[in-house]
C-alpha cells in the first residue's frame, strides 16, 4: 500500500504540473523568450533575413536594447544589498545586530553578487527572476549552511490563479527540469536507488523563433539532451524528468500551559538544600538560646533580674525559637510546593498534543490550552513517475522569492525589453532601408536593348572609376537608371526611435557617457543622476527592495531552524580600494552553566529571538564618488567634519594607516598642547609665587617696624607711667609734709 500511494504521489504531482502548463504560460515562455532573442541580437527570423536577401537589402541590425538593459542592471545592482533586524524585546535587540552579520556572511558564502544581477537579469529580459533559499547540509563538517540560489524562470510554474507580488496567495509552486539520471543520482545520492530504477518522460520546453545555426548566440533549450553520456564508460545516458513541488497548508498548533515538576534529581537536591538550612537554622537557634540564658543567668546573679523574670524570659526566647522553626519549615514547604507546580507555556503540533493527551499523567498536568493555525510549506519531490520524498519545512512563506519586472497581476509579468522591441524593429528597418537606397546610388542600374552591350564587360567595369565603357553601332546609348531620393522622414524616424528607446528604458545617454559634452559641476552631476535614474529608482524602491526584503524574512525562519547550535561566523570585510582586510568573529547559542554543569539558557540565542528583518533603501544602488567626495570636501572646508572623517570616505590605499597616523598624531599635538598649557600654568605659578614672597618680605618688614615702634612706644609709656607715679607720690608726700607743719603750727 505505501508503494502504490507514493507512486499515485508521483502521478499527482506530474498531472498538477501538466495542467499549470496552460496557454497563457506557453505563451508567456513565447514572449519572454523572443525579448531574450532581442536582447541577444537575434532580432531577425530566418524568414525576414531570406527575404531581405532576395531583396537584395542588408540584414544587419542596430542594437539599442542590449546597452540599455546592462545600464539598468548596473544601476539596481551596483552594490549589495544589506538587511537590518529590528528586535521584539530588550533581549532579542542584543540578537538582532547578529543577524546583519549572519546574512552577510551567508551572502558572500553563496557568491550572492552574481546571483543578484542574473536575478535582475532575468527580471529584465525574461520578466521574472527568482531567488532561492536552500540549505547544504554537508557544509560547515556536517552543520550545514542557509545559501543563496536562483532558479531559472523558465523552470518555474507557479499556481496560475495567484494575484499576489511575491506569489504568497498561490497555492503551489512548481519547478521542472529535465536532467541526466546520473546527474540526479550525485544530487540526491541517498536515493540513489530510486533514481535507478525510475522511469522517465521528459517534456520537450519551447524553443525561440530564430534560427539556431546563424544564430549569435546558443541556449540553454539549444543543447539535445540526447546526447548525454555517463562520465564513467561514455555510455548514453537516460533523461529524467525531475519534479519539486511546494505546497501551502495550514498545521494545527496548540499554545498550552502545562505545569512541569522538576525531575527527581532536582528534587533531591532541592529537598537536600532545605535539610541542610533547616539544620543549620535549628543550630544557630540553640546557640541563640544558650546566649540568652546565659545572659538571664548572669542577670540573676547580679541582683538586675528576679528569677521570675529570668524564667519568663527563658519562656518568652523558647517559644520564638519555635516559631522561627516553624516558619522556616513553612516557607521550606511553601518553596517545594512552588517548584512542583511551576507553570511553562508550549507551543506543539495538535498531533503531537493529542497523543501525549493520551497518558492521564500528561493531560493532569495540562492547566489551559488553546488551538491555531500556522501556515507552513510542504516540498515533494519526484523523478519521472517515482516519488523521492516529502518534507515539511519549518518556514510560512514559499523559500522562492520572485522579482518581477511588470507585474500584469499574475503570475506571466512583462519584460523591460517587450516594449522596445517594436522600436527596436523600426530602428533596424529604417537603416536597412537607408543604406539600401545609399548602396542603389552608388551602384547604379541601366537600361539597354539586347545586344547593345557586353554584358560581362559592363558588369565588371560600370562601377569603376574611370571606366570607358562601349555598346555597339546601331542600338540605342544604355540609360543610367537612378534611385529614387530617400525620404528625409527615415532619418526623423531613425534619431526618434533612438530616443523612445531611452525614454521607454529610462536609460538617458548621458547615463552612458555618450551624451552631448557638458561642463557640469558635480552639483550637476548629483541632480543628472537623481533626476535621470527616477524611472530605474521607481522599481527598485517599489519591486526590488520588497522582494529583496521577503527573501530576508525567509532566510530568517531557515536560518533560525539551521544554526540551533553554537556556532562562530567569520566574516571579512576588505578594505574599499585595498588588499588588506579585517577578520570580524560573531558568535551565537554560547551555553551559560549553572553550579551544577548543566545548560540553564544561551547567550545570543539566535534560534529563539524574535525579531523583523528590513532592507536598508537605497543599499543597491550606485553613489557618484566623486559628486559625494566634493561634498565631503565642502563640508570639510565649513568645518562640519574634520579631516579623519574626510578621509574615511576617499578611495586611498591604506587609509586606515594613515587614519591611524593622523590619529596618533592628534593625540601627540594634544598632548603637546597640554604640556605647554601646564608649563604656562607653571610659570605662572612661578610668577605669582615670587609676587607672593616679594609682597611677604615688604610685610615682614613693615611688621619688624611695626614691633620696633611699638617697642619704642611701650617703654616710653611706661617710663611715663614711672614718672607719672613718682610724680603722684612726691606730691602727695608733699600734701602729708604740709599738713603736718600745719598742725604743728597750730
Amino acid at each position: 500500500m505505501a508503494k502504490k500511494g507514493r507512486k499515485k504521489k508521483a502521478d499527482v504531482v506530474r498531472e498538477l504540473w501538466k495542467k499549470t502548463n496552460t496557454f497563457h504560460r506557453r505563451k508567456w515562455y513565447n514572449d519572454s523568450q523572443q525579448a531574450v532573442d532581442f536582447y541577444l541580437n537575434d532580432q531577425l527570423t530566418q524568414d525576414e533575413v531570406d527575404s531581405l536577401q532576395e531583396s537584395g537589402m542588408p540584414d544587419f541590425i542596430i542594437n539599442r536594447i542590449t546597452p540599455a538593459i546592462d545600464i539598468m542592471k548596473y544601476f539596481v545592482t551596483a552594490n549589495n544589498p544589506r538587511w537590518q533586524a529590528i528586535g521584539v524585546e530588550g533581549s532579542d535587540s542584543d540578537v538582532a545586530h547578529i543577524h546583519g552579520a549572519i546574512s552577510e556572511y551567508c551572502w558572500h558564502l553563496s557568491g550572492g553578487k552574481s546571483l543578484f544581477g542574473q536575478v535582475v537579469h532575468d527580471a529584465l529580459t525574461k520578466g521574472i527572476g527568482y531567488f532561492a533559499i536552500t540549505v547544504d547540509t554537508d557544509a560547515d563538517r556536517g552543520k550545514g549552511e542557509v545559501m543563496f540560489s536562483t532558479v531559472d524562470p523558465y523552470d518555474v510554474y507557479v499556481d496560475p490563479t495567484s494575484r499576489d507580488l511575491f506569489f504568497s496567495d498561490a497555492n503551489y509552486m512548481i519547478i521542472q527540469k529535465n536532467m541526466s539520471r546520473e546527474a540526479l543520482k550525485k544530487l540526491m545520492p541517498q536515493y540513489k536507488a530510486k533514481i535507478s530504477k525510475c522511469t522517465g518522460t521528459p517534456e520537450s520546453k519551447q524553443t525561440s523563433n530564430r534560427d539556431k545555426n546563424a544564430s549569435y548566440s546558443i541556449q540553454h533549450a539549444d543543447i539535445d539532451f540526447a546526447d548525454t553520456f555517463k562520465p564513467d564508460d561514455a555510455e548514453k545516458d537516460d533523461i529524467i524528468d525531475f519534479y519539486e513541488c511546494y505546497e501551502r497548508l495550514k498545521v494545527p498548533f496548540v499554545n498550552a500551559i502545562i505545569e512541569t515538576p522538576p525531575s527527581p534529581s532536582q528534587m533531591k537536591k532541592i529537598e537536600e538544600e532545605i535539610q541542610r538550612e533547616q539544620e543549620r537554622m535549628q543550630a544557630e537557634l540553640q546557640v541563640s538560646l544558650k546566649e540568652q540564658s546565659l545572659e538571664i543567668q548572669q542577670a540573676v546573679q547580679s541582683g538586675d533580674m528576679i528569677q521570675e523574670r529570668a524564667d519568663l524570659e527563658m519562656q518568652k526566647a523558647q517559644e520564638e525559637a519555635q516559631m522561627k522553626l516553624q516558619e522556616m519549615a513553612n516557607s521550606m514547604e511553601a518553596r517545594l510546593i512552588e517548584a512542583k507546580t511551576s507553570t511553562e507555556t508550549i507551543i506543539m503540533e495538535k498531533t503531537v498534543f493529542d497523543k501525549l493527551l493520551e497518558e492521564e499523567a500528561y493531560a493532569a498536568r495540562v492547566q489551559d490550552f488553546v488551538i491555531f493555525n500556522q501556515q507552513r510549506i510542504m516540498l515533494t519531490c519526484c523523478a519521472g513517475d517515482t516519488f523521492l520524498y516529502e518534507q515539511r519545512l519549518s518556514i510560512d512563506h514559499f523559500p522562492i522569492v520572485p522579482i518581477c519586472y511588470t507585474h500584469t497581476g499574475t503570475p506571466y509579468p512583462m519584460s523591460a525589453v517587450t516594449p522596445m522591441i517594436g522600436k527596436q524593429r523600426e530602428i533596424n528597418k529604417s537603416h536597412q532601408v537607408m543604406l539600401h537606397n545609399a548602396n542603389l546610388a552608388s551602384n547604379l542600374r541601366f537600361l539597354y536593348t539586347e545586344g547593345a552591350i557586353d554584358e560581362e564587360e559592363w558588369e565588371q567595369y560600370s562601377s569603376a572609376p574611370g571606366a570607358l565603357l562601349k555598346y555597339r553601332q546601331g542600338f540605342d546609348a544604355p540609360s543610367a537608371v537612378q534611385p529614387i531620393p530617400i525620404n528625409n522622414a527615415f532619418y526623423t524616424i531613425t534619431h526618434q526611435g533612438k530616443e523612445d528607446i531611452e525614454y521607454i528604458s529610462g536609460v538617458a545617454s548621458q547615463m552612458q557617457g555618450v551624451g552631448e559634452p557638458q561642463h557640469e559641476t558635480y552639483r550637476g552631476m548629483l541632480a543628472l543622476d537623481e533626476y535621470g535614474t527616477r524611472r530605474i529608482r521607481q522599481w527598485t524602491n517599489n519591486v526590488v527592495e520588497p522582494a529583496l526584503e521577503q527573501l530576508g524574512k525567509v532566510f530568517l525562519q531557515v536560518a533560525q531552524v539551521v544554526y540551533n547550535a553554537n556556532k562562530v561566523f567569520r566574516i571579512v570585510q576588505p578594505e574599499a580600494g585595498q588588499s588588506q582586510s579585517e577578520v570580524e568573529s560573531v558568535e551565537i547559542n554560547i551555553p551559560v552553566y549553572n553550579d551544577y554543569g548543566e545548560v540553564i539558557k544561551r547567550w545570543n540565542d539566535y534560534a529563539s529571538a524574535k525579531f523583523d528583518v528590513r532592507v536598508v533603501a537605497g543599499s543597491t544602488q550606485p553613489i557618484n564618488r566623486w559628486a559625494l567626495m566634493d561634498e565631503y570636501f565642502k563640508w570639510f572646508e565649513a568645518g562640519l567634519i574634520d579631516d579623519i572623517a574626510m578621509l574615511g570616505e576617499t578611495d586611498i590605499r591604506n587609509k586606515k594607516q594613515i587614519m591611524a597616523r593622523k590619529s596618533l598624531y592628534a593625540q601627540l599635538q594634544s598632548t603637546i598642547e597640554e604640556l605647554n598649557s601646564a608649563v604656562e600654568d607653571q610659570q605662572g605659578t612661578i610668577q605669582t609665587l615670587q609676587r607672593q614672597v616679594v609682597q611677604a618680605g615688604i610685610k615682614d618688614k613693615i611688621k619688624d617696624a611695626d614691633v620696633k615702634i611699638q617697642k619704642a612706644t611701650t617703654e616710653t609709656t611706661s617710663q611715663q607711667k614711672l614718672i607719672q607715679n613718682i610724680m603722684r607720690s612726691d606730691l602727695a608726700t608733699a600734701k602729708k609734709e604740709q599738713v603736718a607743719k600745719e598742725g604743728r603750727k597750730k
